[in-house]
């Protein structure tokens, strides 16, 4: 496994950079995925799920963190590319950043890959890291408020994935309401509540990510 540590942005022009890697991407053919949430909302487990549930997919992951290789370790557990991003007290990965870890995974023959973006509600989306698409992850255990305090990171993602719903019965957690303050921030987002512990709703968000999969493949996604 590689690791390599980030401590600042490659170049101050970040929307170049990001405009950059993401014709590289295509020109590679593999698309790229930006996973942003706060800690512990189930990024590595959400992604475990998807790549056993994924086999015919050559994935890779991101692994973005302040310090450890612990996620990392459980990706290639499961036989993905995967590389570990020290960002050494950073808040977030950019484009700059990304291009660097992508070389440095020398993953160019990959689908899709996936970026675990380190974990926080604001500093992820301020930034565009040249991906493809924006996925949040909200769990259930955060509670349905978070549209109201982080509206960024709503109006940022293509798709929210409300996590661990299999804990709905223990949390104080609306799911419509969550929904409706969401849609008011980003009109065309995506829901889907999913539990990657007993694979609930995970179908439905497997069969999205392909389709978008294969747009970006026939040049027909919208970045």
């Amino acid at each position: 496994m590689i690791t390599i540590t980030l401590n600042e942005t490659v170049t101050a022009s970040n929307d170049l950079d990001a405009e950059a890697l993401r014709a590289r991407m295509r020109e590679a053919g593999t698309l790229l995925v930006n996973l942003m949430s706060s800690p512990g909302s189930g990024k590595t487990t959400l992604l475990s799920r998807i790549i056993r549930e994924l086999p015919e997919l050559r994935i890779g992951v991101m692994e973005a963190d302040i310090e450890s290789d612990v996620d990392a370790r459980r990706i290639e557990a499961l036989g993905a590319a995967a590389i570990q991003v020290h960002t050494s007290g950073m808040c977030h990965m950019d484009a700059g950043m990304t291009a660097a870890a992508w070389e440095a995974m020398e993953a160019k023959d990959r689908d899709l890959i996936f970026l675990e973006n380190v974990g926080n509600l604001i500093c992820p989306a301020e930034y565009d890291t040249g991906a493809a698409k924006n996925i949040m992850l909200l769990s259930v255990p955060e509670g349905d408020d978070k549209p109201l305090k982080y509206p960024l990171m709503f109006q940022k993602s293509d798709a929210l994935v409300i996590t661990k719903t299999d804990a709905l019965p223990f949390f104080n957690f609306d799911l419509e309401a969550c929904a409706e303050r969401v849609h008011r921030l980003n009109p065309l987002i995506r829901i889907f509540p999913v539990s990657a512990k007993t694979g609930e709703g995970m179908e439905a968000l497997e069969q999205w990510i392909t389709g978008e999969l294969q747009a970006f493949k026939h040049n027909d996604i919208q970045i």
